[in-house]
């Protein structure tokens, strides 16, 4: 079926179709953005009372880049790509935890001008993503809005707010993170999240103390930089960014933490140069510079039998329904393929075939968020398990890995092809 976007913010023919999105991250805001394009009438409600410019570092593939360089005309890219990480001369230089020594100097491939790569602050890319969504498109952003219950029910769906205020539409979307009141009515159950086993201590600060040191000076004077120290159960990834202006570390190691109540908690620096004993020293001189961190345990959730309440008026969206670990590095753009799907399914199926829309998206989703999941897990292990003598004769054997089938998607594309022949099982 043929599909009619948005081009310059100008959406498709208006589909009836009224959707509420539950939460304002990557995710959600993006979704909004494609039922925009789509044609749908939609708005958000987030908990936040305000936009903060807070987070460290987060990556988009090129299977996002695509996605965001359709909106407004590649502007929204173009912004982006401005305060993102620029390792086109570079490189990520991979080195054995001990000596230091660089075993592969992996290259950074070409860009494809209409399917970008991003790496930058977090705050800074959402509050551009933000603005394109509230200020560009005008799509209604209620901020300081806490659902407190979603419901469903003859042919509608709705949440609850804390003010007690019910709000109803012909879909809601929860795309509200790890922690979604949607996934108990989704699910029907409680479902807890368990420790993946593994943490990371993450930071992000000027380069000041950087660039006064001889030993870590050449990090911030020469552009962009991102290196990578490996070793047993622990990796330590280091990036200067905006010409050497900013810089930000994350280190993955064991950890057993109890869960249940929180999973970000204020970092220890001592803690950090324990797990750094007997490491490259270059690594202690860059963590010593760092004013404050955030140590954040990495939860893991056994894939969920269900994306979609048994009607078919409630949806989940990104973290909610599929958390990623960051060794995969697309967490966030799988959520931004999950956004573009769900509006074109919803487009193509009509406002009189909302519940096999929705069940639609899950299925053509599915299988590829648990397989792109898996690589978060199998690049984790390939690190902390290296084999140094391998590796020293194959050093492609540690290079992060940037797959097609992951990378080369078209979101937009694929579930415009693959519609109409997915929605019969469930019409």
């Amino acid at each position: 079926m043929a599909v009619t976007v948005e081009t310059n913010g100008v959406p498709g023919p208006p589909t009836g179709i009224n959707v509420i999105v539950v939460g304002a991250g990557f995710g959600g805001l993006t979704a909004a953005i494609e039922c925009h394009r789509q044609g749908h009438h939609v708005e958000i409600y987030e908990s936040f009372p305000e936009l903060k410019i807070l987070g460290d570092i987060i990556s988009f593939g090129s299977n996002a880049g695509r996605i965001f360089y359709r909106w407004s005309d590649g502007k929204v890219a173009a912004k982006m790509r401005a305060v993102s990480i620029d390792l086109s001369n570079y490189g990520f230089k991979i080195h054995k935890y001990d000596t230091g020594e660089v075993v592969a100097d992996q290259k950074t491939p070409q860009m494809d001008p209409t399917a970008p790569v991003f790496n930058g602050h977090r705050g800074e890319l959402h509050e551009i993503v933000f603005e394109y969504a509230r200020d560009e498109l005008g799509i209604p952003i209620h901020l300081g809005k806490r659902v407190v219950q979603y419901f469903e029910g003859e042919g509608k769906a709705g949440i609850e707010l804390e003010s007690g205020e019910k709000i109803i539409a012909d879909l809601v979307v929860g795309s509200d993170g790890v922690r979604s009141k949607a996934r108990t009515l989704v699910l029907g159950y409680e479902d807890k999240p368990k420790s993946s086993g593994y943490a990371v201590w993450r930071a992000w600060f000027p380069n000041t103390d950087m660039k006064a040191d001889p030993r870590t000076a050449q990090f911030c004077e020469n552009g962009d930089t991102f290196n990578g120290w490996i070793g047993p159960d622990v990796h330590f990834l280091f990036s200067t960014i905006k010409n050497g202006s900013d810089c930000c570390w994350v280190l993955t190691h064991r950890d057993e933490h109890d869960i249940e109540e929180s999973w970000s908690f204020p970092g220890k620096l001592e803690e950090v140069y324990k797990v750094l004993e007997g490491w490259d020293p270059m690594c202690k001189a860059i963590v010593e510079k760092t004013p404050s961190l955030v140590d954040w345990k990495l939860v893991y959730r056994d894939p969920l039998p269900t994306w979609v309440s048994k009607e078919g008026r409630i949806c989940l969206l990104g973290d909610s329904a599929h958390p990623f670990l960051p060794t995969s590095a697309q967490g966030a753009t799988q959520a931004l393929e999950d956004g573009v799907t769900l509006a074109i399914c919803l487009k193509n199926a009509g406002k009189q075939n909302i519940p096999a829309a929705v069940r639609t998206y899950q299925e053509i989703r599915y299988d590829r968020v648990k397989a792109v999941q898996k690589t978060g897990e199998t690049t984790r292990d390939m690190w902390h398990k290296t084999d140094w003598d391998k590796a020293k004769k194959d050093p492609k054997a540690i290079e992060l890995p940037r797959e097609d089938w992951i990378m080369g998607h078209d979101a937009q594309k694929h579930a415009e092809a693959v519609f109409g022949e997915t929605v019969k099982k469930f019409l």
